[in-house]
């Protein structure tokens, strides 16, 4: 069985990539089954300098194809806020809670009109060929006013999808899989694994 080493200690983003993944013959490592290995610092301006750093510094530690994904919220009226910096918002140590309450208190004045956003995801995959392959997936929606819902992780439970009505945390994974940012990202990268992995 081929290896393949997400960049990533989120075991709620390695759960998502497991899941939209499954379909391939691949035995999944994360950087928790490599406690040794230093902290990747993701001082990246976008979202594809952080990916591309961390599926290279990943395959460079564990000499293994690996897998990198950086990924945020973009919201409109805070000029693309909190971007790359979606994962500590509020914060270095901040809890989801805490930035999804950041996020609402920036736009408590604003209508749902107002409120319109988008997930991004960029993925980068690294190997022994040298090369490093980038993939791009976005997500369309708005942010309500409270959070919904008790699945995914992040800010999926203010991220209202227009389409089905619901946030990102009611919508269940199988919805969730087919239409997320990192779904979108995925499955562009699919010929790249297949050719890799």
């Amino acid at each position: 069985m081929k290896k393949l080493v997400v960049a990533t200690r989120n075991r709620g983003k390695l759960i998502e990539i497991a899941e939209l993944l499954h379909e391939h013959d691949i035995k999944l490592f994360s950087l928790l089954d490599f406690p040794k290995m230093p902290e990747i610092v993701e001082d990246g301006d976008t979202f594809e300098a952080n990916a591309i750093k961390k599926a290279r510094e990943t395959f460079e530690y564990t000499g293994l194809p690996s897998l990198a994904d950086d990924s945020g919220l973009e919201v409109d009226a805070l000029n693309g806020a909190p971007g790359v910096h979606s994962s500590r918002y509020a914060g270095e140590t901040a809890t989801d809670e805490q930035n999804i309450d950041k996020l609402l208190a920036a736009l408590i004045d604003l209508p749902l009109e107002e409120r319109t956003a988008r997930f991004r995801c960029v993925i980068a995959f690294a190997d022994s060929s040298g090369q490093v392959h980038v993939t791009q997936g976005t997500c369309e929606g708005v942010i309500g006013f409270e959070p919904r819902g008790s699945g995914g992780f992040g800010y999926d439970p203010v991220f209202i999808v227009r389409e089905y009505g619901k946030t990102f945390a009611e919508l269940g994974s199988d919805i969730k899989n087919r239409i997320s940012h990192r779904a979108v990202a995925l499955e562009k990268m699919r010929d790249v694994l297949h050719k890799h992995i």
